[in-house]
């Protein structure tokens, strides 16, 4: 997993603000999304950083092999 339950979770929180500014500054641009756009959107953006956060982390090394392996040098 890529990001800690926690941090997970309080992204997922932020998510609902940014997406009811996110029509208000559209609507500036007389871009109008409605409700049911913006539950769409927010949808497509959940499932999104879900799938990031499950990835698997790059490299089959830990953190402390990196941080070893580069003071070697």
């Amino acid at each position: 997993m890529r990001i800690s339950k926690a941090g997970l979770l309080v992204a997922l929180a932020f998510l609902a603000p940014i997406l009811v500014e996110l029509r208000t500054v559209l609507a500036w641009f007389d871009i109008h999304l409605s409700v049911l756009e913006t539950v769409v959107l927010g949808g497509i953006l959940v499932v999104a950083i879900l799938v990031w956060a499950f990835l698997p982390e790059d490299g089959d090394e830990t953190t402390s092999e990196r941080d070893v392996s580069n003071s070697e040098l």
